[in-house]
């Protein structure tokens, strides 16, 4: 065969495993590319990642939370709050939990979303489990957090003036990385964090309480430490100026565990049910104590 033949001759397969070559490499990259896609304008309800709120607060929105697992992936996963409301632009802090049922330690990854779509782009994640390959212990449980803003730009927007509701929803799947994984049992292990706290207090505690004056609670700096009932010109319950406790850590607990079953009579009647939050609002109220009191 000639040479005009034979470059002729491998013209056409080597064309063809150039095709095949491209439709490879397309396929491979897709997903990856459009994940890119949605992180970069919160398509398909993709939420976006930022470093820090920006400060401006705007009007209220419910924010509800919905989790699940997929399909042989042995663990149980739940959302500490079912739903929570926060100002547009407020950084808040919630807490998932997960436990892994089986004998042997597991890596997890968890798929996320918002609805509606169309809020994605302006739900913006500082914090979350989410961002990583997971590795939980045999039969090990712990509560993960998830820092959070809805941008305030959300009610400028046209289309999306209307949200007063958004969905965040987790999905686990048993992770194709696993050596990429980090460890959960860093949240179990963390000490108590004041400024996790100083943002939960913010959403869960702001509402009636003030550190310098009176809402419909009594001012709060300085109550570690401080005996209950005893802020001057506050109307407390009989129950609560006659309690002769002192606020800390066991006190504290037992009080926003269940206020009214902790002292019979007094008036609050909301409890913070995450023992996590508990104690990172406990280690928040306690560092704004006058230096000496423990």
């Amino acid at each position: 065969m000639n040479s005009p033949r034979r470059r002729r001759f491998w013209l056409v397969p080597a064309g063809l495993l150039a095709v095949v070559a491209v439709m490879l490499t397309i396929v491979s990259f897709s997903v990856p590319l459009y994940r890119m896609f949605c992180a970069a304008t919160g398509a398909g309800g993709t939420t976006q990642r930022a470093s820090a709120a920006d400060g401006a607060l705007g009007r209220m929105i419910t924010i509800d939370f919905s989790t699940g697992i997929a399909k042989g992936l042995p663990w149980r996963f739940r959302p500490m709050q079912s739903r929570l409301r926060v100002r547009l632009g407020q950084e808040s802090l919630v807490f998932f939990e997960a436990e892994n049922l089986s004998d042997t330690p597991i890596v997890g990854h968890a798929a996320f979303n918002v609805t509606p779509d169309k809020v994605g782009i302006y739900f913006k994640k500082i914090q979350c489990f989410c961002f990583t390959e997971e590795r939980l212990g045999a039969h090990q449980k712990v509560e993960m957090p998830v820092t959070f803003f809805v941008d305030g730009r959300l009610a400028t927007d046209p289309s999306t003036t209307d949200v007063d509701d958004i969905t965040l929803s987790y999905t686990f799947f048993r992770s194709s990385r696993p050596k990429d994984a980090t460890d959960l049992a860093r949240f179990a292990n963390a000490p108590p964090d004041a400024a996790a706290g100083r943002t939960l207090f913010a959403a869960d505690c702001a509402g009636c309480h003030a550190l310098d004056h009176a809402i419909e609670g009594p001012r709060l700096a300085g109550v570690y430490g401080r005996r209950a009932g005893s802020v001057p010109g506050y109307p407390y319950t009989p129950a609560l100026a006659g309690a002769r406790i002192t606020w800390d850590d066991r006190s504290l607990e037992r009080w926003l565990s269940g206020p009214r079953a902790f002292i019979p009579g007094t008036a609050m009647p909301d409890a913070i049910d995450d023992p996590v939050g508990r104690r990172d609002i406990i280690a928040y109220l306690h560092s704004l104590s006058p230096p000496g009191r423990s």
